[in-house]
């Protein structure tokens, strides 16, 4: 059993001074605010619940940056893809064990305790399956372990290369399954991931793009009340080939033809109407907002404000993992919708109230709701994910409450964390993994090799 006290720590019932919490069997057993420290407390001046990526596609880490040289026509989401397909072609499980573990160990410096890992890199580099279909989230699941990051696996279901059913790209090999085929992956992944403490395992149909109406409908039930994830609207041209394809831009067919619901998330979502909007958030269903990724592949900008006055639920997610950071994604979606709208504390819940508070509460519940956790945050039952900011860091000095929140997000850069706790372990001392230096010294010998 550990025994934390924290000058002060953000509660679900708000800030708390004086906060004793117990860790037990990598669970939270008790929180009670307003007692001194203890003989054999640890003590620390301001803790927070650890966050969730919503969003990620671990294997990108490693082409981060390498899709910066501007071609002979427009540079779009769709010619960085033809860089990723290359990319992706040349991993080995090797690779994207190495890849993902840098991966996880900077989430969790940066704030993020669970990943809600959207994998599609299945197969061989032939596309040919491996002896153990699940081989490729067996890499990830390991990753997780080592990093001690939180798990929730998204097998992508991706069948196509456009709307209709057309045949795949080349590039897509390593992503491709038929029905039967993903139903033996998900059950192998579920095996996978069965050791894994917190781990759990939910569906991604990649888009509407990659999957069929009857496909769709088929894999739903492997789900088996999980979480559902797709793509949707995340381009121009998406919505355009999609309402040549079924007259219905791919967030109204969604809408118009799936069960969308509380258990569902719809990454993305850029290019929505008004109309689309309230319906989305009608359903209950997550946005999966991944405002650097968004901004690095020119997607645009999601409709926050109008989706918050709606009523929506909305997560963060680092997508292609260009930049990992908690106040990173945070920050780009305020300021997104600062450019779009010239105004200031755009998505702030009132007047008065906090923008990085605002921000931080709803991607800390529509995180917990797109990856199914049910009790989450500071409060007895959940998962010990906690993290802790450096209070002699020149943009939190002299703060308190909301006000260091702000710090954080708006004005720290790097630096502002100090330890983290992930499943009831320490994983990160001083703004340091304890895995970091192992984890990057393979990283950078498996990426020389793969861009040499």
């Amino acid at each position: 059993m550990t025994r934390l006290h924290f000058a002060s720590a953000l509660l679900p019932s708000g800030w708390a001074n004086d906060v004793q919490v117990v860790i037990a069997a990598g669970a939270i057993a008790e929180v009670t605010p307003g007692v001194a420290p203890a003989g054999g407390d640890e003590r620390h001046a301001i803790a927070l619940p650890g966050l969730a990526s919503l969003h990620s596609h671990a294997f990108q880490r490693g082409m981060a940056g390498l899709a910066e040289l501007r071609g002979d026509s427009t540079d779009t989401f769709w010619t960085w893809r033809e860089t990723m397909y290359r990319f992706a072609l040349a991993m080995t499980p090797d690779d994207v064990a190495a890849v993902a573990t840098l991966l996880y160990v900077e989430m969790l410096e940066q704030g993020f305790t669970r990943v809600g890992e959207f994998h599609y890199l299945h197969h061989d580099r032939d596309g040919a399956l491996y002896a153990d279909i699940a081989e490729m989230a067996g890499r990830i699941a390991q990753a997780a372990e080592a990093s001690g990051i939180a798990l929730t696996l998204l097998p992508s279901f991706y069948a196509h290369g456009s709307f209709g059913g057309a045949a795949p790209h080349a590039g897509q090999r390593r992503f491709i399954c038929s029905v039967d085929r993903f139903a033996a992956l998900m059950s192998a992944s579920r095996k996978a991931i069965s050791a894994l403490p917190g781990a759990n395992i939910g569906i991604a149909p990649h888009s509407l793009r990659a999957v069929t109406p009857d496909e769709l409908a088929a894999i739903i039930p492997l789900a088996d009340g999980g979480p559902v994830h797709i793509h949707a609207a995340e381009q121009v041209k998406e919505v355009e080939d999609c309402l040549a394809w079924s007259g219905r831009r791919p967030v109204q067919w969604l809408l118009a033809h799936a069960p969308v619901d509380q258990r569902w998330c719809l990454i993305h979502a850029t290019h929505t109407t008004d109309e689309e909007v309230a319906a989305f958030a009608g359903t209950g269903a997550v946005a999966g907002l991944c405002p650097i990724t968004e901004a690095s592949l020119g997607d645009g900008i999601f409709p926050a404000r109008e989706f918050l006055d709606a009523g929506g639920a909305f997560g963060i997610g680092t997508d292609s993992n260009v930049l990992v950071g908690v106040a990173d994604e945070l920050r780009q979606l305020e300021y997104g919708q600062r450019l779009k709208h010239r105004t200031r504390n755009v998505l702030s819940s009132g007047a008065g109230l906090s923008t990085g508070r605002t921000l931080f509460d709803h991607a800390l519940a529509g995180g917990a709701q797109a990856l199914a956790q049910p009790t989450v945050g500071l409060a007895a039952g959940a998962r010990a994910d906690i993290v802790t900011l450096d209070t002699t860091h020149p943009s939190l000095a002299g703060r308190a409450g909301d006000a260091v929140i702000d710090g954080w997000i708006f004005a720290a850069g790097s630096g502002a964390i100090d330890c983290v706790w992930a499943g009831g372990h320490k994983v990160v001392e001083g703004g340091r993994h304890n895995l970091r230096q192992v984890a990057r010294d393979r990283f950078n010998a498996t990426v020389r090799r793969l861009v040499a």
